[in-house]
């Protein structure tokens, strides 16, 4: 923490020990962690305009929280103690929900998981309402999936308790695209001037557009793959290579990460069958063969396997074979993130 020592009894004199104070508080602290400490966040509704510096300060914090994850889980700090986080999830999850509540109660915080279906909303109560009863009940955070899109970043204007973005609509999924990223920094090292394809159907999702902002904020060149059906109108301007043919795709890239097709998003007019789609967009053994291009391969779950992916791709964790799947990894590094991300907001505000 930056302190002014001595006293100060004239203002010029009281200015330049203010100046020696913080160049020895620079010296002693990297760029990372000023900015890490200087800029925390109240909530985390997206990537967007998010620093390089808060990104890495988080993998840094989910990697501690890793090792503790996996070797000395009672070591894990308790520092939500006594916190009550509120699971609301307006569309079904799997990995997201468990990891975040696996990540709270390890922080030593409660869960209340809540069920849109049998709650008030079912009746026609308005988010902002069950937002509001939520709070009057003394909760102190929020971790919100839902349909509409922008929903996280409005709930985070009308409370003061911490909002964390699940996924809402097709905006944004940020802790989804922290994991992806944790999980190519572990592999990569580094990722300047990686080479990282988002393959799949990037009209609907929110977790290609997390990755993009996340990925190109720490140096890595990000390419997407699509049908041009499946291409957001406004994929030019995200400063990512736009390929419309998997094969050139794979040529380009050191790793992909393959989107689900998302049946219940998409209706009608963006595909001519599923077949078609397996055809020229799917990541197959056949593909990487002919190819001859070893590949890491991501995915963010769920899998419709034989569209998107093949049984065997997916499956893949050590050779032999061109590709090597890291899929149940980024699940376990998904609740690290997660409780690097509760333990930031909660910790560092």
């Amino acid at each position: 923490m930056l302190k002014v020592t001595g006293k100060c009894s004239q203002t010029i004199t009281c200015r330049h020990q203010i100046l020696k104070d913080f160049v020895h508080f620079l010296n002693q602290t990297t760029i990372t962690e000023f900015i890490w400490k200087t800029a925390a966040l109240k909530h985390l509704t997206g990537l967007s305009g998010i620093s390089p510096a808060t990104i890495t300060g988080i993998l840094d914090k989910a990697a501690l929280h890793k090792d503790l994850f996996l070797h000395a889980e009672n070591k894990i700090p308790r520092t939500l103690q006594g916190k009550r986080i509120v699971l609301a999830f307006f569309e079904n999850s799997t990995r997201t929900r468990f990891s975040f509540e696996i990540a709270a109660r390890n922080l030593g915080a409660s869960t209340l998981n809540f069920s849109a279906s049998s709650s008030s909303v079912s009746k026609g109560e308005s988010i902002v309402d069950t937002i509001k009863n939520l709070e009057a009940m003394q909760v102190d955070a929020f971790v919100i999936r839902h349909p509409s899109s922008g929903s996280a970043e409005q709930i985070s204007r009308i409370t003061d308790k911490h909002v964390i973005n699940a996924g809402d609509g097709t905006h944004e999924h940020p802790t989804q695209a922290l994991l992806d990223i944790f999980t190519l920094r572990d592999y990569f090292g580094s990722l300047q001037d990686t080479r990282i394809m988002i393959l799949g159907d990037i009209l609907h999702s929110r977790v290609a557009r997390s990755n993009i902002f996340g990925l190109t904020a720490l140096g890595a060149n990000v390419g997407v793959c699509s049908p041009v059906s499946l291409l957001p109108a406004d994929i030019s301007s995200l400063g990512v290579r736009i390929f419309t043919g998997i094969d050139d795709a794979i040529r380009w890239a050191d790793a992909a990460i393959v989107l689900r097709l998302q049946l219940e998003r998409t209706t009608g007019g963006y595909l001519p069958s599923l077949e078609d789609y397996s055809l020229h967009f799917g990541l197959t053994d056949e593909r990487l063969e002919k190819i001859r291009k070893h590949m890491l391969v991501l995915h963010p779950g769920p899998i419709n396997r034989e569209i998107e992916i093949s049984s065997n791709v997916a499956d893949r964790i050590q050779p032999p074979g061109y590709s090597k799947s890291v899929l149940l990894e980024q699940v376990t590094n998904g609740v690290a993130v997660r409780t690097a991300v509760l333990e930031m907001l909660f910790t560092e505000t």
